[in-house]
């Protein structure tokens, strides 16, 4: 199901698989999605769309730990934080449900989806199509596909199938073969992560030079590393449609005014 790789990103996705035979031993797979199919599909897919704006668009992320970092915010009123991006201005939030490295939690996404009225993506390690189903159970309007964890085949069978659920597919890439391979799978959306996931340092120009093979009707998102207005500016004239912004907004005492700084004037 996923490509092999000797790192953080291998050890994550094998417990992902232990997970999800977990989730599946609670609620198998056929229950979980007839539970899917029984939701209305959303119409117009609002994340993408909330990203396709004249100025950038910012996604917000709700995110308590990360390998890298360990524990980002000890306290995490995580009803508070996403409402708060909200009032903010945020185009989208992006929740983080992976509970090992992260300390995500399905419910975060569940809870936030009903208070806010923006989409959220779900934040996780998506490899199996079991995960796709439970997101849209979960309120999800998106989904992140991770190049490094699946072949093409994969790729574009877990697009289709968000697709087909309402649900838009944020594919991140951080290579030009990767870029090439979403672009194939048909990704309308992706995202160039500036956080290797091997070994989690990060390269601001990734976003860069990988711009240069986006196509122009892709919508593009540069994850990971946004710190500074000099930095969402960086993305701007790389093209970037919008950025993915966490570790920046948790640690801010006030959310609001760290996205107003981040917006800069436009």
């Amino acid at each position: 199901m996923f490509t092999v790789i000797e790192d953080i990103l291998k050890r994550i996705a094998l417990n992902t698989e232990k997970r999800v035979a977990e989730y599946k031993e609670k609620v198998p797979l056929e229950e979980m999605k007839a539970k899917a199919l029984a939701l209305p599909a959303e119409t117009g897919f609002p994340f993408k769309y909330a990203l396709r704006t004249e100025s950038m668009s910012f996604i917000c992320e709700v995110k308590k730990a990360s390998p890298s970092r360990g524990v980002i915010a000890e306290d995490f009123p995580y009803l508070e934080i996403a409402k708060d991006y909200e009032r903010a201005g945020a185009s989208a939030i992006s929740v983080l449900t992976e509970p090992k490295w992260f300390l995500g939690n399905d419910s975060y996404l569940s809870e936030i989806a009903a208070a806010v009225s923006i989409p959220c993506l779900r934040k996780d390690f998506i490899i199996d199509e079991y995960m796709i189903y439970q997101s849209k159970v979960l309120g999800a309007s998106a989904i992140l596909l991770i190049c490094s964890l699946l072949d093409e085949e994969t790729l574009e069978k877990y697009i289709a199938l968000s697709e087909s659920l309402g649900m838009s597919p944020l594919v991140e890439a951080h290579s030009v073969s990767e870029i090439t391979m979403a672009v194939r799978a048909g990704a309308r959306i992706i995202g160039v992560n500036n956080r290797n996931l091997r070994n989690f340092e990060v390269d601001m120009s990734n976003s860069t030079e990988l711009s240069k093979v986006i196509p122009d009707n892709v919508v593009f998102v540069a994850e990971s590393g946004i710190e500074d207005a000099s930095d969402v500016e960086m993305m701007r004239e790389a093209g970037a449609d919008a950025v993915l912004v966490g570790e920046t907004l948790m640690r801010a005492s006030d959310r609001k005014a760290k996205l107003a700084e981040l917006r800069g004037p436009e």
